[in-house]
């Protein structure tokens, strides 16, 4: 499994905020820049997660697509993602998302169509945290 088998979505490009991850990560837009909604999809290289972050004004919803990952909120154990799975993150939540450390992993993410810098990005998640993941 690579970025182009880890999804039935195409990969994309690299994801353009690359620098809230640890790893490599491809963001596919799947909705027109028009649309009520955003749908894309992202992939995560083994090991690539992203940093703690907020969406302020919007909920996302995460629908696991393809390979392994863990899916976090701020205070509560991590929670294993599979193809099939899905996320509703409630509004306002500290939370993270990506591979887990064997396995490539892509998810949609779905949220309705907000405001530039509607996302906080925060700090990396804690390695040692991570890696006593399974």
């Amino acid at each position: 499994m690579d970025q182009n088998t880890a999804s039935p979505f195409p990969a994309g490009g690299v994801n353009p905020v690359s620098q809230y991850f640890t790893g490599n990560t491809w963001l596919a837009p799947l909705t027109s820049s028009d649309a009520q909604t955003d749908i894309s999809n992202v992939t995560f290289e083994p090991g690539c997660i992203n940093h703690w972050h907020i969406h302020h004004g919007c909920q996302q919803i995460l629908v696991c697509v393809g390979g392994r990952g863990w899916y976090q909120e701020w205070g509560k154990d991590a929670v294993e993602m599979k193809p099939g799975d899905v996320i509703e993150i409630p509004l306002e939540v500290k939370h993270w998302h990506g591979a887990a450390k064997d396995s490539w992993f892509a998810h949609l993410s779905v949220m309705s169509r907000i405001a530039e810098g509607s996302h906080e990005w925060l700090e990396p998640v804690d390695p040692a945290s991570y890696n006593e993941l399974p």
